[in-house]
């Protein structure tokens, strides 16, 4: 005999098929309407107004669709990230949102310091440039490149992920600066870096640069063309946050062409697939001057295997728990 349908749950759309692993975790009570569309407009009054709660993948969710949301005990975003998501409308209909930040922390700390070690060790561009070489072989290294251990790292944003960074990065002898105003006194003295009270300290400092913060009105923009011209000259910088932080690519573009940006890796952009941009042009045509020194990753840093069910399941216990007790963890406040 089967369970009695108590509660209705919305799910927006889907990366990894049908959504069989949210149905398990839910339970036998809930029913599960699987929109399937990233296109808020295809989302009916009538399916919204019975949802019980809410849960988005890569849809956007604005006022039109949150005034339906009639019973709607909270919505519930599969990611971390969630620019896409209006929370004053959903404040103002007194819907509490939650993300999902404790999944993937390995896997983007890890891609993170892939990036940080490959660019630093000039591995991309000497590949690059190594199918050229018809003579000489060992001669053709690459200068300047120095000892991890001489070579400063700057974390902006020493949360999770960014600590997680910080413990990557101790066995290799990188001096470690953070900031995070975020972070209280002495939080710098528990994960084990020095802690810069002003971000010009840091872009200043860093051999490289490594962002691990949200897209806030303070951070948007944070390497916009003023922002990469106070990195000490040479420096690399690596992206695994959010497109936002770095949303001037003509800026990049010429940061990279004078050199005052020895290179950058960047796997999350504002706009995603990419459009057309010269310095996009420039990485998709390999071209010489920017052979290995700009690295795309199609917005994947958080993914293995066992990420992609530990987001699915976390986001599905979110849920549960609601619809349970009332109570929403990770619950976002924050309008920025």
């Amino acid at each position: 005999m089967t369970a009695e349908r108590k509660y209705v749950v919305g799910i927006t759309d889907h990366m990894i098929g049908e959504p069989d692993l949210e149905a398990d975790v839910l339970g036998s009570d809930v029913e599960i309407d699987f929109f399937a569309s990233t296109d808020e407009t295809s989302f009916t009054p009538d399916r919204l107004a019975r949802l019980d709660a809410l849960m988005v993948w890569g849809a956007r969710l604005g006022p039109k669709s949150i005034a339906h949301l009639a019973r709607c005990k909270g919505v519930v975003r599969y990611g971390v990230g969630y620019e896409k998501i209006d929370l004053a409308a959903l404040a103002a209909a007194g819907i509490p949102f939650a993300n999902n930040p404790d999944y993937g922390t390995e896997e983007v700390a890890d891609h993170a310091l892939a990036m940080i070690l490959s660019l630093h060790r000039r591995l991309w561009e000497h590949d690059a440039r190594a199918r050229g070489y018809a003579s000489g072989w060992q001669v053709h290294s690459l200068k300047p490149l120095s000892r991890s251990n001489k070579a400063t790292v700057g974390v902006v944003g020493v949360g999770r992920i960014g600590t997680a960074v910080v413990n990557r990065l101790k066995p290799f002898g990188f001096r470690i600066l953070g900031y995070d105003p975020g972070q209280p006194p002495g939080h710098e003295k528990a994960i084990g870096y020095e802690r810069t009270e002003r971000l010009e300290d840091l872009l200043a400092q860093s051999d490289v640069v490594t962002l691990h913060c949200p897209a806030t009105q303070e951070t948007r923009g944070l390497l916009d063309a003023d922002g990469l011209s106070r990195l000490k000259p040479g420096a690399i910088v690596v992206n695994t946050a959010r497109g936002e932080l770095i949303d001037d690519l003509d800026a990049l573009e010429t940061a990279l062409r004078s050199g005052h940006l020895a290179a950058a890796a960047i796997d999350t952009l504002v706009k995603e697939p990419p459009g057309d941009h010269p310095l996009l042009t420039a990485w998709r045509n390999r071209e010489d001057w920017l052979a290995g020194r700009l690295v795309i990753t199609p917005h994947n840093a958080f993914y293995s295997d066992h990420a992609a069910v530990e987001m699915r399941r976390n986001a599905a216990k979110t849920v549960r728990l609601l619809l349970d007790e009332g109570k929403l963890r990770n619950q976002v406040t924050d309008r920025s």
